[in-house]
């Protein structure tokens, strides 16, 4: 039951959640990570001096300096600039894959739950077909395909985005079809059906609020999925290619054992920072499904 507020006012079931998972201090530690993992690359490369294409080969795999915090690459760009571009497209890829992949499982998971039937068998059927086949592999093929077709570097940051949606949304649309077979005979979507409330209604204005904690905890997880999924694919050679940089393809350019040995701030740093972001989004969705699910709860 909502608490009542310092003013005698009643709070919210979300208000009273989200006050639970601050006082959580491992979900209050990741999300000041991932905040500052934002704020450093989305509002980072705004404050520092260089663009992370200015390429000086006389400077080629510099030391760190006070010139250049993290060093220069192969190229004689420097390597902390070019870590807080690549986070932004490596953040981009994965919340806008998470995004896309949570609107089409939802759509998806809460109409085969409430109609049933054909559709159910349908929709149930193309999510299995596509979970039968392992991810990465799948995802391999298909960027593959797409380097064969000569994508330009820009157009495969937005391709990229779509196949980790394509392969995220079966296990997503399957929870929330779980959670609707549980739901649709509830009192409440009985009284709504008597009150002559139409079927989009009815989903999307009833049993969406009630699956909208699931959906937040598997959102978030998801976010960790894509960008380890975009950082494998990065760092084969099959999804952000140069001049373009991610995590992964950064750490791909220590490609040789010279550069692992001697070179350190090559790989190093990218690697810190995908570490960093997967394990505190993880961390997070783990208390958000604490805080969320009542199973959880003491």
């Amino acid at each position: 039951m909502p608490r009542l507020g310092r003013r005698g006012r009643r709070r919210s079931l979300w208000a009273e959640s989200f006050g639970r998972l601050i006082r959580i201090p491992a979900a209050s530690v990741s999300i000041g990570l991932l905040v500052f993992m934002l704020l450093f690359s989305f509002v980072g490369p705004l404050l520092i001096g260089y663009t992370g294409d200015e390429i000086n080969l006389r400077i080629a795999n510099h030391i760190p300096t006070m010139d250049h915090w993290l060093g220069t690459d192969a190229y004689g760009r420097d390597v902390l600039t070019r870590l807080m571009f690549a986070g932004r497209i490596s953040l981009t890829i994965g919340i806008a894959s998470m995004l896309l992949s949570l609107i089409l499982g939802a759509v998806l998971g809460i109409v085969a739950g409430y109609y049933g039937g054909l559709v159910d068998a349908v929709i149930m059927r193309a999510a299995d077909l596509l979970m039968s086949i392992p991810g990465l592999p799948l995802l391999i093929v298909m960027a593959a395909v797409l380097s064969e077709l000569k994508v330009r570097p820009e157009s495969r940051i937005y391709v990229v985005m779509i196949l980790l949606s394509v392969i995220g949304w079966p296990s997503l649309a399957r929870l929330i079809r779980g959670q609707v077979l549980s739901l649709r005979e509830a009192p409440y979507m009985r009284a709504a059906e008597v009150l002559g409330l139409s079927a989009a209604s009815r989903q999307f204005r009833h049993l969406l609020p009630n699956v909208m904690p699931l959906l937040i905890v598997v959102a978030t997880l998801s976010t960790a999925s894509g960008i380890l999924s975009e950082s494998a694919l990065s760092f084969l050679g099959l999804g952000v290619v140069p001049p373009n940089a991610s995590w992964g393809n950064m750490i791909s350019a220590a490609n040789n054992l010279i550069d692992f040995q001697q070179h350190w701030w090559l790989w190093v740093p990218p690697g810190v920072a995908l570490l960093i972001t997967v394990a505190a989004i993880n961390v997070l969705g783990d208390r958000l499904r604490d805080v969320f699910d009542p199973r959880m709860r003491k």
